[in-house]
């Protein structure tokens, strides 16, 4: 491609509101354009990326026996209501009417529309395992799109969904996808970790996400000697019980004005993790209950939500005052009736608590579990944090930021049971089809590449998912020799299926200069008039900046072959 034939405008400013250098990067090197909050328009060079990624997850997928179809955008009402999804996905779920007054929703994920098709098509166990997937735009209504592709509402991803007779098949599917995962990301070029997270929405109860590792990473992972985790999900062991002795006489003290842990630390000159924190939520039956924490750690709602087995809601400042008969800050264990109290683990060794008194500017201190206050017992409840020990391995965390580019899911008979989706087994029995489902973000891989690789000067593509695999600066346009020998090794480097730029723009060689390093093509060949007088042109190679003299008569040859050896 000849850039005077291309539609690639470089730009030097972008708007202020960009956070990330990989969402500034692409913008200023004319991959995407912004059309609206989360929307983008996918120049030609980016699309060119989009459809390498692509392109590498079909060819991983295909040895994997999955099977491509292409699913509907748009979704019936009447599909979602079968799941209970139609309410439960709330506003990200982006819904309208056709001019027949039938409701209809932008697909966010198509495991409704796949298990409708296949409980059509397949009615014998011996049709079976199944794997379908597709690579199609999605939409999520985000209260607030940011970070360029990393969070925005239209997006370009591929699905999958698996289907088979029993749990142990449907555990062969999801180690299949594991791995073809892996080798999916390796072969893009991104360093990554997966790890064990939650389930979410989709549901089911095993799940691995594949985290692109960089510090701008949107989601905290935890690692340990052998386990991975998101935070969301990290676990905190119980603690080697002390024998708690010295167990002092509970008495009250004044704190006028004091309302959060951070006062309270301050004015008892202790660390926040010395204290305890009370917190109020109500359960799924909207009955009250009580979590105590150390002052420094955060109630984990995710946990407290399993450990309860239901849903739970943080109380109003209101809704404390009327339970407690004081404000927020005040409140604590002693003398609370009718509130199930749970501890953290945090809490197992800790004696003489200081805790609020129930009464507005007074605290307790010497307070004492089971002594003092009656609990449901200890559990995990918080975020773990770097330097907790992992409960499975005994390592310590060590904490890392990583951007999610894919997700696979073990999700049962959530779906099949939910739309009755069922085939006759071998004895000629209905089952539910066991399903999984799995997902990657092509699009916000593309950026994850980014926001790994690039410097101060653009971005530096992996000569795998490269728009083009070497650019060619031409730095003497109206130079009719210098013009027909770089037309010349062009034509003969594309003949060698060798994807090719040319830089033809009648243009000063600083401006080519940066805007190929802002491109970030991994080979560059320069071809300017003074050295090519000299039966020389200059190779150089993006990711190390090394550079190199090459003659006119072996270019081609040597480019053939370091392109074959990136």
């Amino acid at each position: 491609m000849k850039w005077s034939n291309s539609h690639i405008v470089t730009r030097r400013d972008i708007a202020s509101d960009v956070e990330l250098v990989s969402d500034a990067l692409l913008q200023k090197a004319g991959f995407i354009r912004k059309v609206a909050p989360g929307i983008y328009t996918y120049q030609n060079i980016a699309l060119r990326v989009l459809n390498k990624i692509s392109n590498i997850v079909r060819q991983e997928l295909e040895n994997a026996d999955c099977v491509e179809v292409l699913m509907p955008v748009v979704q019936p009402k009447s599909l979602w209501d079968e799941t209970d999804r139609w309410n439960a996905m709330g506003r990200s779920l982006l819904k309208f009417k056709n001019r027949n007054d039938q409701e209809f929703c932008l697909g966010p994920t198509h495991e409704e529309v796949v298990t409708d098709l296949i409980r059509k098509d397949i009615k014998s166990y011996r049709d079976l395992p199944k794997n379908i997937y597709h690579i199609q735009t999605k939409y999520r209504d985000e209260i607030r799109p940011r970070f360029g592709l990393m969070r925005c509402r239209e997006f370009i991803m591929k699905d999958a969904y698996s289907f088979d007779v029993d749990k142990d098949a449907a555990q062969v599917s999801y180690q299949k996808m594991y791995e073809a995962y892996s080798k999916i990301f390796n072969r893009i070029g991104l360093s990554f970790k997966v790890v064990e997270a939650d389930t979410g929405n989709i549901g089911g109860n095993q799940s691995h996400e594949f985290h692109a590792v960089t510090t701008a990473g949107e989601d905290a992972i935890l690692l340990s000697k052998s386990h991975a985790y998101n935070m969301e999900i990290a676990p905190v062991g119980e603690l080697v019980k002390d024998n708690r002795s010295n167990l002092l006489k509970v008495s009250s003290f004044d704190t006028p004005g004091i309302r959060t842990i951070a006062e309270l630390g301050k004015f008892l000159k202790v660390n926040e993790a010395d204290l305890v924190k009370s917190m109020f939520f109500y359960d799924g039956n909207k009955k009250p209950i009580l979590v105590l924490l150390r002052g420094s750690d955060e109630v984990n709602i995710l946990k407290l939500s399993k450990v309860l087995d239901s849903d739970v809601q943080l109380m109003s400042d209101q809704e404390i005052e009327e339970l407690t008969g004081t404000v927020p800050g005040s409140c604590g264990p002693v003398g609370l009736d009718g509130v199930k109290i749970y501890l953290d683990y945090s809490l197992q060794n800790m004696t003489n608590f200081v805790t609020g008194a129930n009464s507005d500017g007074v605290h307790l201190k010497n307070v004492n579990y089971e002594r003092d206050f009656k609990t449901e017992g200890f559990f995990d409840l918080v975020f773990a944090k770097e330097g907790d020990v992992c409960p499975i391995d005994g390592g310590e965390y060590k904490q890392h930021r990583g951007v999610e580019v894919g997700h696979i899911f073990y999700l049962g008979t959530k779906y099949s049971k939910a739309m009755n989706a069922a085939f006759s087994d071998s004895n000629q029995q209905s089952k539910f089809f066991e399903m999984g489902c799995y997902g990657i973000g092509v699009s916000r891989t593309m950026q994850a590449v980014v926001e790994q690789s690039h410097d101060d000067k653009g971005i530096i593509w992996p000569i795998t998912v490269a728009p083009y695999q070497v650019h060619i600066c031409n730095l003497d346009v109206s130079d009719v020799s210098v013009t027909n020998f770089v037309n010349q090794i062009y034509a003969k480097l594309s003949d060698l299926d060798i994807e090719v730029l040319v830089d033809d723009r009648d243009e000063r060689p600083g401006v080519k200069f940066n805007d190929a390093d802002l491109l970030g093509i991994p080979c560059r060949v320069t071809v300017g008039k003074r050295s090519f007088d000299k039966g020389q042109v200059e190779l150089a190679w993006r990711k190390t900046i090394d550079k190199e003299s090459v003659s006119v008569k072996d270019i081609v040859s040597v480019v053939k072959r370091k392109v074959l050896e990136a």
